[in-house]
């Protein structure tokens, strides 16, 4: 039997007449598999029009074959218990060098049809999100770089920065523009509520935070690494640990057991991070050892895996208070 890659041009000799029109057939077809199959990949998605200024994140595989299928992160409104979180597509399809998907749901205020189009332009993904016809955001998406670093004994303690030890917002930001929302009080960051999420001026690789914090009942927050992985602050004591439970990455990675204490408790977490390698002590219980994060979180701001980036924290979901926020720097 001959197979469609068997009949692709690299392997055949040319022919003439009637079969000279049926090879081109199949070499028309042998192209379309092929661009489809660069389809196939990891995408970290930069978003115009996101009303929070968050990036997206995208994986395709099957694409050239009969099993297409896609996972998101980044999908404005309505997904999930906690939205953001990391979603199967439940249907794809590629006509003509174009990638499409629809997911139904609420996508506040418009309407409940969201139509994704992207395509390939170079190395580039570009694509479109179109809700009831009208356009609701645009993406540009870069492929996953690889990350070799990984945790191991190599890595040193370098500079310590205390980041809540002058007291003021000057080393921080927000995506969005003034810092607003946040001050300090008694020595301590907090935030007002619906505050803008915070992010900080310096930006880290490798390293090891320490925090303390203390949150309401029924309080949400969460501290993104280099504003793209995000382990989640949440009320969740007592509860079965999920993907949402106080030390999980975000929607990644759930902790192994639920080491939260009560709202109203101050609380510390301790986080290293090599390369894509994460290991989160909660309250002084290892939750997370050594885990392979696959890709950014839907809280991240900053697509670039393969750059420095900064904390972020997030004030829009509920009350949280900082005591401490210390990084330390891990070196060779």
């Amino acid at each position: 039997m001959v197979t469609l890659l068997d009949s692709c041009p690299a392997r055949r000799p040319r022919y003439h007449g009637p079969v000279k029109i049926a090879w081109i057939m199949v070499v028309s077809a042998c192209s379309a598999v092929a661009g489809d199959a660069d389809f196939n990949g990891r995408w970290n998605l930069t978003v115009t029009g996101d009303p929070r200024g968050r990036a997206w994140w995208l994986e395709v595989s099957g694409a050239g074959s009969k099993n297409l299928k896609g996972r998101m992160i980044g999908i404005p409104g309505g997904q999930g218990r906690m939205g953001g979180q990391l979603e199967e597509i439940p249907s794809l399809k590629i006509d003509r060098g174009q990638l499409e998907f629809v997911f139904e749901r609420d996508y506040k205020p418009t309407g409940k049809r969201g139509l994704y189009r992207a395509r390939l332009e170079g190395r580039k993904l570009v694509g479109s999100l179109v809700v009831d016809g009208l356009p609701r955001a645009q993406f540009t998406g870069e492929r996953a770089p690889e990350i070799r670093d990984r945790d191991d004994a190599s890595w040193k303690p370098g500079k310590v920065y205390k980041l809540l030890s002058e007291k003021d917002l000057s080393k921080w930001k927000t995506a969005l523009g003034p810092v607003k929302g946040w001050s300090f009080q008694d020595g301590m960051l907090v935030n007002s509520q619906g505050a803008p999420d915070l992010i900080s001026t310096g930006k880290f690789w490798n390293f090891e935070l320490h925090a303390e914090y203390r949150i309401g009942p029924k309080s949400n927050s969460g501290i993104a690494l280099r504003d793209r992985y995000e382990v989640q602050i949440e009320d969740t004591h007592g509860a079965p640990p999920d993907t949402h439970s106080m030390g999980a990455i975000y929607s990644r990675i759930a902790p192994t057991a639920d080491a939260a204490a009560p709202a109203g408790e101050w609380q510390t977490v301790d986080i290293r991070l090599v390369g894509r390698t994460v290991t989160v002590k909660l309250n002084g219980k290892v939750v997370v050892d050594k885990k392979e994060i696959e890709g950014p979180t839907a809280m991240g701001h900053d697509p670039d895996e393969s750059a420095p980036g900064p904390l972020c924290i997030q004030g829009d979901h509920g009350l949280v208070e900082f005591r401490d926020l210390t990084v330390t720097t891990l070196i060779r």
